[in-house]
């Protein structure tokens, strides 16, 4: 396999020269080209043969920090106005073209200083791409019209209410940007803006944002994959070397005043725990102290090695969760420290230990090893970053390379400067930008939130058209000039050219003596290693009396064995560069492993104590037992959470382990015992329950050394039997679960679906594409992109082992809950009804066959894949047949599988939100009485 996209000469630890001394050794080198257009744009390409895809990726040198005031985050409204028709492409065209064609990753983002739209699309398909990311460029104005605008309000203000309004310390942590940066300074609002800006957003401000910042001299596009360069240049000439320059561009110029005097903020939110937020001004990307501020970061709240989490949340327990954070920003950066209570400790116990920490770090400064962990693991997770093209890997770290140092191959320089850290630098840092009277200390206190962006009535928000754009009125007509002349051969799409061949990873497995299996993928494209170990049983193992109890033994797997303690671990762990974790999913246990290639058998070491040897320390389980009452208090603040936790109680009932969330029930994790844990993990962790699956830069037989030394004396055990039995929800149809002045509701419209190993699964993938797996689906392009009501819907099938639900899942605006729920009925009912027009059917089918290999981007995607063929005893080679029987699914079957799994008396409506608002909107519906829930989504215990 040729690999063109790395000269990788060595890889992120330390390793030892031949006299024995510590050497850094050469750092990877991103093989890329770039060229500008006559017109200014920037082009930089990189080729890469691992999968026959490509990642488009541009970036517009526009964010927040070019927005003027009043117009608060219009950058970001901008992003999805981009969405939206052009002269050649109706609206919707472009989303069902790039959906039918294969294409993962297809977004948009806004930064501060920037906003990126990107697309992964099998090579084959880089020719429609660049076909739609130029009209959006070229052609956006000539149809623009305030429908359009008037849609896309509606979903940014979605949007705000449930990633800010209604999210979890969201108006908290908006407060601290606030505290931060004065009224007129572009950092001070958040990016999505407030209501009465986004609001009072004019189409005329639209079209002249546009023409000033959308210019292809304002713009880098980065195409990195299965590409010939030469091709691929000669590609964006032509779809976009004819386009005009916009007018010159000045970089933001903006001073931001330093903070003399420390500043001190108290919100309210619907939450249980209190938060502490610490903010400090600090310098920009790439400016000296910003890499020795990331290196402190790490130090100070990065993982479980951390002091913070050491302090607070291991030794003093007068936390939950900790966080530290270099964000590196264009005009000035921030540092920020957050740290949530536990439940019965306060906001002003947290912020003392916060300083006396910061006090010691200033003081006494990091010790080496302490600057060496952090190295590694910030080294191995921006190596991990670029394991994938698209999305936020290789191509979009490219462009953001590109936008703050003008070198889209920094990242050489970029490893560099973190290997030059030293604890001197880290100290000397600390002491001169995270002094005590240069912060903003922001406190998130439970309460009723206080919103001071109130939506501004209807009456008043009337559009304000100047009479250049009162032509332009119906999206997909040619209605203004706009910037660039019409080129009629841009009409049309692009055809497809030849279909790549691409084989899905199969895996090679072998047994060892004791019964474990082991399965293993070659993949040399990074000196990086993804490692799970997969047990058999998961939540749906758990007794009927003990929720919870497999996600508390998994947790319990990290915090010591008979040789290593809970902190010697995380230590051990981190000084690697590696990254451990633990968790359960329904059917599963895992412990997962990311590490070096360099640095796999060390790694390996701790994976296989952790399994083997746990020891379940009392005192680590008193410990564990409060941090997980903690995160069900934190699970009953979220909505979204709250809904799925009560659906499955309403499907499964209080006597099925499916009826309940990962966490259980508090009165669960309060009476499970040390022997209930231990118990589990004898009964279950045995090698022949379980699959060891390794995926990375490892030999078939370095692996089988290293697992035959580390796993080979695990002793054989019989695998337990499943012993799930038959659901018994309740009757009910409408359950709801009261949040009071919540402004927007959960809503989860289920029932009962189907288990993994269906032989309908094939058609079940692309009906539930059609209806709500895909962004053009029917239920997203009816409820978000025409109603307006959301910020998104989704559907899908959970396929367990045994039959898993069917979920339609959104939360939407509080006015339009009852209208919501109609209209998903109506949806499915339409599927149900009438089998899919071929165009339809033709989109939905391609999407899934096409969209195959993009799933495979990265070790854990390989190893994912690979694992669930062991958990659900898949054959071997599943996903070498799997595209065949896609694209085999017809029409008639599409509406069979609709028809038998999508029973509209059998879906039960979820709805979490303010009660006394929604209620009277859902009883009209036919769903017969409301069942009321509690936030843990439980029928609330009868009255004595």
């Amino acid at each position: 396999m040729k690999i063109l996209l790395l000269a990788l000469l060595g890889w992120v630890c330390m390793v030892a020269d031949d006299a024995g001394a510590q050497v850094a050794p050469p750092v990877p080198v991103v093989a890329f080209k770039k060229t500008t257009l006559a017109n200014g744009l920037q082009v930089i390409l990189v080729e890469d043969r691992r999968l026959p895809i490509v990642a488009v990726n541009i970036w517009y040198h526009v964010g927040p920090a070019n927005e003027t005031p009043g117009l608060t985050g219009f950058a970001h409204l901008f992003e999805h106005m981009m969405f939206a028709a052009t002269r050649h492409i109706p609206r919707g065209m472009a989303d069902r073209l790039l959906e039918g064609a294969g294409a993962t990753d297809s977004n948009g983002g806004t930064g501060y200083d920037s906003t990126s739209y990107y697309d992964t699309v099998p090579s084959n398909q880089l020719e429609l791409a660049l076909w739609v990311h130029a009209d959006r460029m070229g052609y956006l104005l000539d149809v623009l019209d305030q429908k359009a605008l008037a849609n896309q309000q509606d979903v940014v203000r979605n949007e705000r209410r449930q990633t800010v309004e209604e999210e979890p310390y969201g108006v908290v942590e908006e407060a601290l940007a606030h505290a931060l940066f004065p009224k007129d300074h572009p950092y001070h609002a958040s990016i999505i803006g407030s209501h009465a800006d986004i609001q009072s957003a004019r189409l005329e401000d639209v079209r002249q944002f546009f023409a000033r910042y959308y210019g292809p001299n304002n713009a880098s596009i980065v195409i990195a994959g299965d590409i010939d360069k030469a091709k691929a240049r000669a590609l964006v000439e032509r779809y976009f070397g004819s386009f005009r320059r916009s007018p010159p561009v000045a970089r933001p110029a903006i001073a931001t005043p330093p903070i003399t005097r420390e500043r001190r903020v108290v919100v309210h939110d619907r939450v249980e725990l209190p938060r502490v937020f610490m903010g400090w001004l600090t310098p920009p990307a790439y400016q000296a102290g910003d890499a020795e501020l990331a290196v402190a970061a790490e130090i100070l709240g990065g993982g479980k090695s951390s002091r913070l989490y050491k302090t607070l949340v291991y030794e003093r327990q007068i936390a939950q969760e900790v966080d530290a954070s270099q964000n590196s920003y264009g005009l000035t950066s921030t540092f920020v420290i957050d740290v949530t209570a536990r439940s019965g400790h306060s906001a002003r116990e947290l912020e003392a230990a916060i300083d006396a920490e910061l006090a010691q770090l200033r003081e006494l400064g990091p010790s080496e090893r302490e600057v060496e962990r952090a190295r590694n693991s910030l080294e191995t997770a921006l190596l991990s970053s670029i394991e994938k093209l698209g999305g936020d890997g290789l191509a979009d770290q490219l462009n953001h390379y590109n936008q703050y140092t003008g070198d889209p191959g920094y990242l050489a320089k970029d490893l560099e400067r973190l290997r030059r850290v030293t604890p001197a630098d880290v100290q000397r840092a600390v002491r001169t930008y995270l002094r005590q009277q240069a912060r903003a200390v922001v406190t998130g206190l439970p309460g009723k939130p206080v919103l001071n962006d109130p939506p501004l009535p209807r009456a008043a928000r009337a559009p304000r058209v100047s009479s250049a754009s009162k032509a332009g009125s119906t999206a997909g007509a040619a209605t203004d000039p706009g910037i660039n002349p019409p080129e009629p051969w841009r009409a049309h799409p692009p055809k497809a050219g030849p279909a790549p061949g691409f084989t899905l990873p199969q895996g090679e497995s072998f047994t060892l003596a004791n019964g474990l299996t082991v399965i293993h993928h070659y993949n040399p494209a990074l000196p990086l290693v993804s490692t799970q170990l997969v047990v058999r049983s998961g939540s749906a193992a758990n007794p009927d009396n003990l929720p919870g109890l497999a996600g508390f033994t998994a947790q319990m797997l990290e915090e010591g064995t008979a040789t290593r303690s809970a902190p010697q671990i995380a230590d051990e762990i981190a000084q690697l560069g590696a990254f451990l974790d633990t968790g359960t999913s329904a059917d599963a246990s895992m412990v997962s492993l990311l590490s070096l290639r360099s640095t796999i058998a060390p790694a390996l070491d701790v994976m296989a104590d952790i399994v083997l040897r746990p020891a379940f320390p009392t005192a680590e389980v008193e410990r564990q037992r409060a941090d997980r009452v903690g995160e069900l208090i934190q699970q009953r603040d979220d909505a979204e959470t709250v809904a799925a936790v009560a659906a499955a109680g309403a499907l499964y009932g209080s006597k099925h382990p499916k009826g309940y969330g990962q966490l259980g029930t508090e009165p669960a994790i309060r009476s499970v015992t040390r022997d209930d844990l231990v118990g589990f993990w004898r009964r279950h962790y045995v090698p022949e329950n379980a699959a060891l699956v390794v995926s990375g830069d490892i030999s078939r037989g370095e692996l089988k050394a290293l697992v035959e030394a580390r796993f080979g004396a695990w002793p054989r055990a019989k695998a337990p039997p499943d012993r799930s039995g038959a659901p018994a929800g309740t009757r009910a149809r409408l359950v709801v679960v009261d949040q009071p002045g919540a402004g927007q509701t959960a809503l989860r419209v289920t029932s009962i679906g189907v288990a993994r190993d269906t032989p309908d699964f094939p058609a079940l993938q692309v009906m539930n594409g059609a209806l709500g797996g895909m962004f053009s689906s029917r239920l997203n392009d009816n409820l978000r992109e025409t109603k307006g009501y959301t910020y998104g819907i989704h559907s899908y099938f959970r396929l367990d082992r045994t039959p898993g639900p069917f979920i339609i899942a959104a939360s939407v605006r509080r006015d339009a809950t009852g209208a919501s729920v109609r209209e998903i009925f109506k949806e499915v009912g339409a599927m149900r009804d009438a089998p899919l027009p071929a165009a339809e059917l033709a989109a939905a089918r391609d999407a899934q066959v096409l969209s195959l290999p993009g799933q495979f981007e990265t070790n854990a995607d390989i190893g994912a894949s690979l694992a669930e063929i062991y958990l659900y005893g898949l054959p071997p080679d599943y996903y070498r047949r799997l595209p065949d029987q896609l694209r085999a699914v017809t029409a008639p079957q599409v509406q069979a599988v609709a028809r038998k799994y999508l029973q509209p008396e059998q879906l039960k409506v979820v709805a979490v939100g303010d009660r006394r608002r929604i209620l009277p909107q859902l009883q009209p519906l036919g769903l017969g009485q409301a069942e009321l829930r509690d936030s843990d989504g439980q029928l609330p215990a009868p009255r004595p």
